[in-house]
């Protein structure tokens, strides 16, 4: 591609094109952030789920999974603090009157800075930007943005307001009488206060213990004013979090732990280390004593992927202060400096969280290639999606030679017999060239041909998606020479 845009676009309409991704109520001209996974995207995001999920729960003795309502107590949210800090800092442009995220606004124009060589300029106006975002100074932001020319991408003027905070709460009415305060209640935000007001439950029903973890997969919603870039940032999104609860004092040494865990899992799909990055916050949440993001090299730049975060014990002592009940674990450990038990105390925590549509759109865009195969004698191209084997959408595409003499048959009965181990897609239109490039483009990593040989001696082609390259095999091999690649 020319450049990261053209490519980035390039896999939004790929994305659309074949059945990954589609804008919502788009026969109605959709609704701005909001996406619908289709057929292949659906298999793809729960494939990404699944594999968190067995690496969080399955693999590991000392975490549980849960799975907490949207709707929570309208109390959780004033413990929380998202009630009172949930905010975002915006600034209108008076001409436009088109709304913008600060950090956003400026982050734009160092890319536009970047784009003209002006490396040095671009790092020292985000630099700039971050420090007076970690000291609250509107005042300051505003002044930078003014002093630095940034101007509405709409009007192309510097007509700015002031800069105000803007709450990202969805709020909703529960019950049938509308209109009355006690009624109001949010959508959740983030999953993770699910976790923290069930920790007893889980802590005395599955007796764990410290340390230990709580895991959930599951929507949040955040009212973005600038919701853009496909469904790297989008108003309904879905998280799979990790709540990790240790002994005061561990934090740090669990912090560092987890943030490294996590990196690994991701290097663990195949994706180079090149692609990833670690970003420590210069302006801290105000629950936490440390945090770093780590970010993925997308086409729109690198980005916040996933995000640890020491979260203390902020948390559960807001839910004791707000619901009047304990929030508090016994340790019959033996502390070394004092020869007697812990005790009491109100845990802390780690987190890990990572956005599961970023982490799609992550493995979408680094999967996505455009080929030249052309020979002397030849033009010839192909778009691939070279997917992990154990996330791909399909594993094994089985596509007979012709629709007669039994080959759609045998075929089948090929079908039939793996679909219990893994998914399956059959195919008999067009010609087999076709039907290869077909599944390039749906990311399936082994294509079986079945033909007339195969009636003969129970062998099939399979043709393999990265190398391109085919080989003959037995039927009765099939399963287990792709359960093997996965």
């Amino acid at each position: 591609m020319a450049n990261d845009t053209q490519l980035f676009q390039a896999i939004i309409s790929h994305a659309k094109e074949y059945g990954f991704i589609f804008p919502s109520s788009e026969i109605y001209d959709g609704l701005q952030a909001v996406y619908d996974y289709g057929q292949m995207g659906s298999e793809l995001k729960k494939n990404i789920k699944d594999h968190w999920w067995k690496s969080m729960t399955q693999l590991r003795d000392d975490v549980v999974g849960i799975d907490a309502a949207i709707f929570m107590h309208p109390t959780t949210w004033k413990a929380s603090g998202h009630v009172d800090n949930f905010n975002d800092p915006m600034i209108d442009n008076r001409d436009s009157n088109k709304r913008y995220r600060v950090d956003h606004l400026v982050e734009a124009h160092a890319e536009t800075l970047k784009a003209a060589g002006k490396e040095k300029e671009a790092a020292s106006l985000v630099t700039a930007m971050e420090s007076l975002l970690a000291a609250d100074d509107f005042t300051g932001l505003k002044k930078l943005i003014e002093e630095n020319r940034i101007n509405c991408a709409v009007s192309g003027t510097c007509n700015w307001t002031d800069i105000r905070q803007f709450n990202l709460m969805f709020a909703t009415e529960f019950g049938a009488t509308s209109g009355e305060e006690d009624n109001k209640v949010y959508l959740r935000p983030e999953t993770a206060q699910g976790i923290f007001v069930n920790f007893l439950n889980v802590q005395k029903t599955g007796r764990m213990k410290v340390p230990f973890g709580i895991a959930q997969v599951g929507k949040a919603f955040r009212n973005e004013i600038v919701a853009r870039q496909f469904v790297f940032r989008m108003r309904e999104f879905e998280q799979m979090e990790m709540q990790f609860f240790v002994r005061p004092g561990t934090q740090q040494q669990w912090y560092a732990y987890w943030k490294e865990q996590r990196l690994q899992w991701h290097l663990a799909l195949g994706l180079p280390a090149e692609k990833y990055r670690y970003h420590d916050h210069i302006k801290l949440a105000h629950y936490a004593d440390a945090a770093c993001d780590i970010e993925f090299d997308f086409p729109i730049g690198f980005k916040e992927l996933e995000g640890i975060h020491s979260r203390t014990d902020f948390d559960l002592r807001q839910h004791q202060e707000y619901s009047k009940k304990k929030q508090q674990y016994f340790d019959n450990d033996v502390d070394p400096a004092t020869g007697k038990p812990y005790g009491n105390y109100i845990p802390y925590v780690v987190e890990t969280s990572i956005g599961l549509d970023r982490m799609f759109l992550a493995v979408l865009s680094h999967a996505y290639q455009e080929q030249d195969l052309s020979t002397p004698d030849k033009q010839d191209s192909r778009v691939v999606l070279k997917f992990p084997p154990k996330l791909a959408p399909i594993k094994m595409a089985v596509l007979p030679l012709n629709k007669k003499d039994g080959l759609p048959e045998i075929a089948l009965d090929i079908i039939n017999t793996c679909k219990q181990d893994f998914r399956c897609f059959y195919e008999e239109k067009d010609s087999i060239g076709k039907r290869y490039r077909r599944m390039d483009a749906l990311g399936t990593p082994f294509c079986v041909t079945v033909d007339y040989q195969t009636k003969e001696d129970q062998t099939v082609t399979i043709r393999h998606r990265d190398s391109m390259q085919q080989e003959r095999v037995p039927i009765a091999r099939l399963r287990d020479l792709v359960n093997e690649a996965l």
